[in-house]
């Protein structure tokens, strides 16, 4: 098992869950962060921190797409293991529908 990050991080991405994490295994992208799956220890502690609630463990079902888009932007993302400020409209994107469509990139974000 792995935690995986999912669609409400998008246009949210508080990353209260980066100061946690033992083992560094946030990426940054432009406007959501994800986890490497192979890096992730699955201790869990990344979870409850997310006021998004937008981590979950990939044991959930409906995440493949997740644990897919997680895998592959940790490749090309830039690890992110310092907690910055979340968007200044993030409260209003929190719980929206249809955010991948509407707000995804690929874009990376600056990393540490």
């Amino acid at each position: 098992m792995t935690y995986v990050v999912t669609e409400n991080c998008i246009k949210c991405k508080y990353m209260d869950c980066v100061e946690v994490c033992p083992v560094d295994c946030f990426y940054e992208g432009e406007n959501m962060l994800v986890i490497h799956p192979d890096e992730c220890i699955d201790c869990g502690v990344c979870e409850p921190e997310c006021p998004a609630e937008a981590i979950k463990p990939d044991a959930e079902p409906g995440l493949e797409q997740w644990l897919k888009l997680n895998a592959d932007m940790a490749k090309s993302w830039p690890n992110i293991t310092v907690k910055k400020d979340a968007p200044a409209d993030a409260k209003e994107f929190d719980g929206v529908a249809g955010k991948f469509e509407a707000y995804f990139t690929p874009n990376p974000g600056e990393g540490d």
